[in-house]
């Protein structure tokens, strides 16, 4: 089964800078007093995780490239409900925002008792990237592919647990949906963070986890961590010797993660659009597609209609896994 049919959607946000507020006039942005203090990049996870990585790559460049500090600042908890909710909560001046998830969209529909709406309490500012995720496991774990996996857990009732940087993350529902395509019964332990998870997977306290590829693959590299396959539909080539989950038996499964920016709903568009600007240039230096590329990352330059268009399918699209999986999180 293929997940999304959004990939239109994500081509059309690596493919043009035209659009509504893609570009602004020099006159435009000249009358908007912005930013004149620091401006904080909420993050819902801890330190260290493919979030976290993005937002410090921005926040360094936008910085430079508009002249006031953006500093990050880690709220993690409750799969990054309590850093989205801090940002709902700020003024809309442009000067807290969040740095997005696909776990923001997935929250939407597998928390019932959400204080706020993903599309109707923020403003999108623009996509940062996309990213496949691995499944990892500790190399203690006797096995090499994802099928002599699905063989052991079989054989070994209550051998693995299946680590996740939080429940709801997009690391967890992929997991989720690994267990529905092979029927097995795996207990799920969700920490706060990729961080903590990794910790205790290299340490054996769980046996595998899906991970976003920027934290999972240098751990395999150092030898700490065993790749089984890749959750996007190609190779990677930062990868290219690490099999995807269809070569591996399961067609049609592509799940990617993807990070972005929002301020809080009623953030004036001018401000939108310098942001949009700012991200987009900092996306088109050579420096940042190289860090891009050595994560594993597509790059997501796009306009903010774009993105806008983007987070409302992907919301749509991954109510359909969560209603499917029959997951909630209170």
């Amino acid at each position: 089964m293929t997940l999304f049919k959004s990939a239109r959607s994500v081509a059309l946000l690596a493919c043009s800078l035209l659009g509504p507020f893609g570009v602004m006039s020099s006159s435009a942005q000249a009358q908007t007093p912005y930013p004149t203090k620091p401006v904080r990049i909420v993050v819902g996870f801890s330190a260290g995780g493919t979030t976290d990585v993005l937002a410090r790559i921005f926040a360094k460049d936008m910085t430079e490239d508009l002249g006031q500090s953006f500093v990050v600042e880690n709220k993690p908890g409750a799969s990054s409900n309590i850093a989205a909710e801090l940002v709902v909560r700020a003024a809309p001046d442009g000067y807290t925002l969040l740095m997005m998830a696909v776990t923001n969209a997935i929250n939407q529909t597998l928390y019932s008792n959400l204080k706020f709406d993903v599309i109707k309490d923020f403003s999108p500012i623009g996509l940062a990237a996309k990213v496949p995720n691995m499944l990892v496991i500790n190399p203690k774990v006797p096995v090499n592919t994802v099928q002599e996996l699905i063989a052991y857990a079989k054989k070994n009732p209550g051998a693995l647990n299946l680590a996740s940087s939080g429940a709801g993350t997009s690391i967890h529902m992929t997991g989720e949906l690994f267990k529905l395509q092979t029927k097995l019964d795996i207990p799920h332990i969700p920490y706060k963070g990729s961080t903590p998870a990794l910790t205790d997977l290299m340490g054996g306290q769980v046996q595998m986890m899906f991970d976003n590829m920027p934290t999972a693959w240098p751990l395999v590299q150092a030898g700490k961590l065993r790749v089984l396959a890749i959750t996007s539909p190609k190779r990677s080539p930062a990868a290219p010797d690490v099999p995807t989950m269809q070569e591996s038996g399961f067609p049609g499964f592509d799940v990617s993660s993807w990070f972005a920016l929002a301020a809080p709903a009623g953030t004036p568009k001018e401000i939108i659009a310098k942001l949009n600007v700012s991200m987009n240039k900092v996306l088109a230096k050579p420096d940042v597609q190289k860090r891009l590329d050595d994560l594993g990352a597509t790059n997501g330059a796009g306009t903010v209609e774009q993105f806008s268009q983007f987070l409302k399918s992907q919301t749509e699209s991954w109510a359909v896994v969560v209603k499917g999986a029959g997951a909630k999180a209170e």
